[in-house]
């Protein structure tokens, strides 16, 4: 098939290079002439494993291209992705306002049918108001063309995004009409060899479906990171406990751990933009709102434990930092809980060495250079000389069988602050050091 992905972002690239992975014929938008020409020239925006491979071989055969026409995108595809963001807005709630802009593109230049379908992550209703859009822009031209919207949300984790896609849980297509059914199912063919992954519904139950995973995920989450709190005032072990409800096959050992709370792109925004639709139709969310709530305070439990052991002052002195990114195998540092900590470190005059092997390009882009970070990519141990403690924020893979008596040696202080519970507690008291984890 032809296929068009407005958006060149994760979702976005993700989505186009699979597709065209596969044999289809893929043009990816975007409005950012830099970004196509890196793409052109095998630059890849985002760090994602396996990712660039897939760009550069795809691109190199002739399926996969880059423009930043929409004309051209709207001419080439039947099927247009609209993949573009839906940055909250100042009240919480999915800002359409690029989305619609696709929309209205997508009506001005199409001169036959079109499956137009909302890949971004958007509120119930959107898909209508797509159609609208589309519509509008139609009646301008004194045209009538027949499309379909179709709604078809992604449920890619980043750091798996490209294995997620190419073998997928599960595919879901809202659609009203049984020819952009039967245009998504062929679409999607190639993915269900082994066996059917597509569930089909109405749109309005597709969007939500979207929020209401993430949704149920960052719950999971922040229950965890609340009975952690817990089990600190009562003496328990938080990791006991997980291991003990994990092994009940209801719960499962998925979204458990505890930690020093949820970012990136995703969860924030969505739990956020689910709780004003609520309120929106009416209702008060309130499940909704303590999960967010208990998200933004779990961010500060680090830095919290830190003042508590320094007796409330840590003016002058040094921390390392172990991870930048949200979560591992990312360079994603939206909403990620490394920000919270350094910002509150530096509005106490501490400063800060932080180490993260891809992130920190984006640190420096979101910082820039200053006196009270220094950044390393390259040696989790180098940002350990001078430090008064370790704080760990992101649990990479390389951390797990970290050398504790390297640690103490290199530490000018004796401390770890384990925001990811990934050490030893009885390992880091062994090699002399002073251990404080989440819910230990």
């Amino acid at each position: 098939m032809k296929i068009t992905v407005v958006g060149t972002g994760y979702v976005g690239l993700v989505t186009g290079t699979c597709l065209a992975d596969v044999g289809n014929h893929v043009l990816c938008v975007d409005t950012d002439a830099n970004k196509i020409e890196g793409l052109r020239n095998g630059v890849i925006p985002i760090h994602e494993p396996g990712l660039e491979p897939l760009v550069q071989d795809n691109y190199e055969a002739g399926r996969l291209a880059f423009t930043t026409d929409i004309a051209e995108g709207v001419d080439h595809a039947q099927v247009i992705f609209i993949a573009v963001g839906t940055p909250p807005d100042e009240d919480g709630s999915a800002d359409l306002k690029y989305v619609l802009q696709v929309a209205d593109s997508i009506g001005t230049h199409m001169d036959d049918y079109r499956v137009v379908v909302t890949k971004s992550t958007v509120p119930v209703g959107t898909a209508s108001k797509v159609r609208d859009g589309i519509l509008a822009a139609l009646e301008r031209r004194g045209a009538s063309i027949d499309f379909s919207v179709v709604s078809n949300p992604e449920f890619l984790k980043e750091g798996a995004a490209v294995e997620d896609f190419m073998k997928p849980d599960r595919i879901i297509i809202g659609a009203d009409d049984t020819r952009a059914l039967e245009i998504m199912r062929d679409l999607y063919a190639p993915f269900n060899r082994n066996h059917q992954r597509v569930i089909t519904m109405d749109v309005p139950s597709a969007e939500l479906t979207k929020y209401t995973a993430n949704a149920m995920l960052a719950t999971k989450i922040s229950f965890m990171n609340e009975m952690a709190n817990l089990a600190e005032r009562l003496g328990a072990d938080i990791e006991a406990v997980r291991i003990g409800i994990g092994a009940d096959p209801r719960i499962g050992y998925h979204f458990i751990y505890p930690g020093c709370g949820y970012g990136g792109s995703c969860f924030p925004k969505d739990v956020q933009a689910l709780y004003r639709t609520a309120g929106e139709a009416g209702y008060d969310a309130r499940i909704l709102a303590a999960v967010e709530a208990v998200n933004r305070d779990q961010k500060h439990l680090v830095v919290d434990k830190l003042l508590r052991h320094f007796s409330g002052d840590i003016s002058g002195r040094t921390f390392a930092l172990w991870g930048l990114s949200f979560k591992p195998d990312t360079d994603d540092m939206r909403e990620a809980p490394s920000r919270v900590v350094m910002e509150a470190l530096w509005a106490r005059g501490a400063r800060v060495q932080a180490f993260d092997p891809v992130a920190t390009p984006e640190a420096r882009r979101i910082y820039g250079e200053r006196a009270d970070l220094v950044l390393n990519e390259d040696d989790p141990y180098a940002v350990l000389e001078g430090a008064d403690a370790l704080i760990v924020v992101t649990e990479w893979r390389a951390f797990r069988a970290s050398d504790m008596q390297r640690i103490r040696d290199m530490l000018s202080g004796d401390a770890i602050f384990d925001g990811r519970n990934i050490f030893s507690p009885q390992a880091a008291r062994d090699a002399g050091l002073v251990y404080h984890g989440v819910g230990r």
